[in-house]
């Protein structure tokens, strides 16, 4: 299994999900994630975050309320916004960096 940092240090964008199993917002965006993952298919990778589980990545990358959405590209923070976001965006920011 790869680790965190070798995930991020892609040439391929990554999506990381910084979520909790509390939180209401987070379990609506689950389907969303899955349409996500389906329409972009290999070009993109999406990660699942717990900020439970994962406090030291969340601190890192500033993550003060969930759900947050980092995309990293070769191991660099390339876009971040938090709160449930539509589907549609989601798919129009991760073209921006295929």
């Amino acid at each position: 299994m790869s680790t965190f940092s070798e995930l991020i240090n892609s040439d391929q964008p990554v999506l990381v999900d910084f979520f909790a199993e509390w939180c209401g917002p987070c379990k609506t965006m689950a389907p969303v994630l899955k349409n996500v993952a389906a329409e972009m298919g290999d070009k993109v990778r999406i990660i699942k975050v717990d900020i439970d589980k994962n406090p030291a990545a969340a601190a890192k990358y500033n993550v003060r309320s969930v759900p947050t959405f980092i995309i990293f590209k070769k191991g660099a923070v390339r876009w971040q916004q938090s709160g449930a976001l539509p589907q549609g965006m989601l798919i129009d920011v991760l073209k921006a960096f295929v």
